[in-house]
């Protein structure tokens, strides 16, 4: 390869088996942004159930997000992303065929157990291989080319499923995602991110640890005594993790829940409303969508510049604050331009925390306790992922939806409240090298 830059890019640890899979990965469940709401309200339930098949892949993560941290501990970061991936796929595939509301929140869910796997192993391999110093202009990049696929993706989903159907975009959806499982097959490199050959495990009746060779592990009592064993290791490894940081946990969690309640709620609202309230046609709302995507997409270069230089804080409450008033400000539009004016909005204000959370978790993630940090990580921002779309739902069938987007932009103000008021700044900012002393003050 004659061209350095390429080549230099190809070599970069993050870029063909991290960025690569995930803008594929994101680009097929964009697709679906658009269509997913109207496809649950095609078999003829109420808002509540539309919102429950809208956060059934949450709930389903949110399940499975501990699981996933000890798994990734005991598969690696390779194994572990090609399951999930593998799981997510399946899923989309089963959604085409679906028979009933049930069957759609059962896949649903099942999605979301592939998605924990797979994210979870996917942030503990960028915390290993970002450096601290640029983690926030590393996940602000992803975050931005995760914004391609939102660009691109709602557009052409909402014009498939007018000219195709509903169903047709989770076909296409399975079939661009599988790109994604053949860079991480290829590109993410087994050797040092698979589980260890020896495993070392806690022996019932010793004083210390044991190791086990892989071989043992196939005769059935063995097998299940160090099942057991590495259960009971994990379990006491997780509670004394939760002790040491629930100082830090609590109040960036609670940031967590609200900031992603509003992220995800808003694409279960905004095509609600557009549909029943404007009347838009699917394929306005996922050009509404794209637009606003684009808009995100344009501010991911500038957030992590704020987020590595002027702070975690700088970005985070003025991004959920405006989110806030812009989803405010949903119930009062009559048209698609007024719509569109405030999906961009959030949109843009969304695009300036890009990568945040992302970043939070790593910064605040122990060294020796990262892979459980992280599952819990995920778990409470997948709290806020469920409770968006489902609030969106069932405060929809009580009041209306007008009053589910106003619900959505009380969680965007607490958000912005909380990263201001309880959350400690997590930039740590490099100390100038102390100047080696002239011979003529050293005389002094």
């Amino acid at each position: 390869m004659r061209n350095p830059h390429l080549r230099r890019l190809l070599r970069d640890p993050l870029v063909l088996p991290f960025y690569v899979p995930s803008v594929a990965l994101y680009l097929g469940f964009s697709l679906l942004i658009p269509v997913l709401p109207l496809y649950a309200e095609g078999f003829g339930v109420s808002y509540g159930w539309i919102g429950a098949v809208a956060s059934a892949q949450a709930l389903g993560t949110l399940v499975a997000d501990l699981p996933a941290g000890m798994v990734l501990r005991r598969l690696g970061q390779k194994r572990a992303m090609l399951m999930g991936m593998a799981v997510l796929v399946a899923m989309v595939v089963a959604l085409f065929w679906a028979g009933s509301i049930v069957e759609a929140f059962v896949y649903r869910f099942v999605s979301g157990v592939g998605m924990a796997l797979f994210s979870v192993a996917r942030h503990a391999y960028v915390t290993e291989h970002a450096a601290a110093a640029s983690r926030g202009r590393v996940l602000a990049l992803f975050g931005g080319l995760m914004r391609v696929g939102r660009f691109v993706g709602p557009p052409i989903g909402g014009w498939i499923a007018v000219r195709m159907g509903l169903r047709v975009p989770f076909l296409i959806s399975a079939i661009v995602t599988l790109p994604a499982m053949v860079a991480v097959t290829l590109f993410l490199h087994s050797g040092r991110h698979v589980a260890r050959v020896a495993r070392t495990v806690p022996q019932p009746g010793s004083h210390g640890p044991a190791v086990v060779a892989d071989g043992a592990w196939r005769r059935p009592g063995r097998q299940a005594r160090s099942v057991l064993a590495s259960a009971r290791t994990a379990g006491v490894r997780l509670w004394s993790m939760l002790r040491q940081q629930a100082g830090v946990l609590v109040p960036a969690g609670f940031g967590h829940i609200f900031a992603q309640m509003i992220r995800a709620g808003r694409d279960t609202i905004i095509p609600l409303y557009a549909a029943n309230a404007l009347f838009l046609d699917v394929d306005q709302v996922g050009l509404m969508l794209g637009i606003a995507a684009a808009v995100e997409m344009v501010m991911a270069a500038p957030a992590g510049w704020v987020i590595d230089t002027l702070g975690r804080k700088v970005s985070f409450v003025p991004s959920f604050g405006i989110q806030a008033v812009a989803m405010a400000l949903v119930p009062f539009t009559r048209g698609f331009g007024g719509l569109l004016a405030c999906t961009a909005a959030i949109g843009m204000a969304n695009g300036l925390s890009s990568g945040g959370m992302l970043t939070l978790g790593s910064d605040l993630a122990p060294p020796n306790a990262r892979g459980e940090f992280l599952g819990v990580w995920r778990l409470i921002g997948d709290l806020g992922g469920t409770g968006g779309p489902a609030a969106v739902g069932f405060v929809a069938d009580a009041l209306a939806l007008p009053a589910a987007a106003l619900t959505l932009a009380g969680a965007g103000f607490a958000a912005s409240l909380v990263f201001g008021l309880l959350l400690p700044e997590t930039l740590v900012r490099q100390q100038p090298e102390p100047q080696a002393e002239s011979p003529a003050t050293s005389a002094e």
